[in-house]
C-alpha cells in the first residue's frame, strides 16, 4: 500500500473554499481504481491547518490520481488559498494489508 500524508496550511479567509474543493476531489478520488482511502482532515486545533491521507494499492495508482482531471482541477483552484507550499510525505503502508483482511 502507498500512503501519502499531504500537510497543507490554509489561508484564514479561504478556509470553506478549501474545503469545498477538497470535498469535490475527494468524491472524485474514491471512486478511482486502486485508491483504498482519501481522508481530508481539519486540526481540531488550529483551523487553517489540514492533512489530506491518500492510500492507493500501489505507487502507480497514486501517480495516475495525480493524472485526474479532478485532481488537476483541485490543485489550480486551491494552489492561492495556500499559506505555504503544500507538503506530501509518502509512506509504505504495512497494515492493514491484503493478507490480514482475508
Amino acid at each position: 500500500m502507498h500512503v501519502t500524508l499531504v500537510q497543507v496550511s490554509v489561508k484564514p479567509a479561504h478556509i470553506q473554499d478549501f474545503i469545498a474543493a477538497c470535498q469535490a476531489n475527494h468524491t472524485a478520488s474514491i471512486q478511482e481504481p486502486g485508491n483504498l482511502r482519501f481522508d481530508i482532515l481539519q486540526s481540531a486545533d488550529d483551523p487553517t491547518q489540514f492533512m489530506l491521507y491518500e492510500a492507493y494499492l500501489s505507487a502507480a495508482d497514486a501517480t495516475a490520481h495525480k493524472q485526474t482531471a479532478h485532481y488537476l482541477a483541485w490543485r489550480d483552484a486551491v494552489a492561492d488559498w495556500m499559506a505555504a507550499p503544500r507538503r506530501g510525505i509518502p509512506y509504505n503502508g504495512l497494515f492493514p494489508n491484503q493478507e490480514s483482511r482475508s
